[in-house]
């Protein structure tokens, strides 16, 4: 797993997107914003779940009435709403005061007022989000890019997303608005890996909102998902992520408890796919124990040495703990540090060359020492 990318801060209502917070877990009503019994039964049905930030699409007057009311009915959940402006980009200024964030599709800002440049447009909207105090979101998706970027790019469509991704980005940069996050989406999960990729490597600065758009319904759904999230997150892209699927409304919850279980398996190593850096960072090989193993101590150091060195993870280096003075001498010799337990100690390896025998209490704070040293004869190497 690669550290997740240095990317700023994002405040979103009571919850940080971005920087070191954890990942952060969000989905969308999909009951009609004006049926407003329904979205508050949703809402409370998706919080419930564990969702950090639920989404509602708010496309008309009508619409902003009903949000006005919905927000009332869930004001004492604490729950971070946000909208989903579609053409009408005006319209924030009515949800603006009413939710924690606003989500726009570059795509869709040419097809409101097309006298106006589109840097007007986002002005206007950068300066209501900055006078509310609320986030923002530029979620570009394949399927609705802008259509002077489509032309150019022609049948490079990743292209053309991260293009727009970058001209808005650039866009709200210059205005000096920083609170925004940015999602590049598709209903074809390899489109997503590649849009994501390429934005992150000339902005890694920039949080990014992670989804499959119109995955459809589980397993299938679930499963190009999860591909995708697994890649990119243990790539070290990916600060908030949508599960999309289609579902019945009193399921919708499911798609926080889905995005809720790829998180923890993706912490806990346990992938459906194979990342592409898979097998990078810190390596602990530890034996499944068998009847030769002399010390049921052997098993417990193995748990505390991946406690201990958990701070070196994006090292690339390999640690052993074997459990028997049979397979242990020799099956440790590739190791960078080596580990073979005895009845009443561990031997202690750097490479090859034996630093001595050790009780089970004191060689982890040996180990440590060892594991130091190899860093900080690394680091200089990386500096070069």
């Amino acid at each position: 797993m690669k550290q997740r990318n240095p990317t700023r801060t994002v405040p979103v209502g009571n919850i940080k997107i971005g920087g070191e917070s954890p990942i952060a877990v969000q989905s969308m009503a999909a009951t009609r914003t004006q049926d407003i019994e329904a979205t508050v039964r949703q809402l409370n049905l998706i919080h419930d779940a564990g969702a950090d930030l639920i989404r509602i699409a708010v496309d008309s007057k009508a619409d902003v009435e009903a949000l006005a009311i919905i927000r009332n009915y869930t004001e004492d959940l604490s729950i971070n709403l946000s909208v989903d402006l579609q053409e009408n980009y005006r319209l924030i200024s009515d949800v603006a005061p009413l939710v924690e964030k606003v989500r726009y599709n570059p795509g869709h800002l040419h097809h409101h007022e097309k006298e106006k440049d589109i840097a007007e447009k986002v002005k206007f909207i950068a300066n209501t989000a900055f006078e509310n105090n609320i986030a923002l979101r530029i979620g570009v998706n394949c399927g609705s890019v802008d259509p002077i970027l489509k032309q150019k790019f022609g049948k490079d469509d990743v292209g053309a997303m991260v293009e727009s991704a970058l001209q808005h980005a650039q866009l709200l940069d210059d205005l000096g608005f920083d609170k925004y996050v940015v999602s590049l989406k598709d209903s074809d999960w390899q489109k997503v890996l590649e849009g994501n990729r390429r934005f992150a490597s000339i902005r890694p600065d920039i949080p990014l909102h992670l989804g499959v758009t119109e995955a459809g319904m589980p397993p299938e759904g679930i499963i190009k998902t999860r591909v995708a999230f697994e890649q990119l997150i243990s790539e070290g892209i990916g600060d908030t992520i949508r599960v999309s699927l289609t579902l019945p409304f009193d399921k919708k919850g499911q798609e926080v408890t889905v995005a809720r279980e790829i998180l923890n398996d993706i912490d806990n190593g346990r992938f459906r796919s194979v990342p592409s850096n898979f097998g990078q960072g810190l390596n602990i090989i530890s034996c499944p124990s068998c009847s030769r193993v002399e010390n049921e101590k052997f098993i417990e150091l193995a748990q505390q040495v991946k406690v201990m060195s958990e701070y070196a993870k994006d090292h690339n280096l390999t640690i052993a703990v074997m459990g028997c003075r049979v397979n242990g001498p020799g099956e440790t010799d590739d190791a960078d540090i080596g580990m073979w337990c005895g009845p009443l100690g561990v031997n202690l390896k750097r490479g090859e060359e034996l630093i001595g025998h050790f009780g089970y209490d004191d060689v982890l704070g040996e180990t440590k020492k060892i594991l130091d040293e190899m860093i900080n004869e690394i680091e200089p190497v990386k500096q070069i």
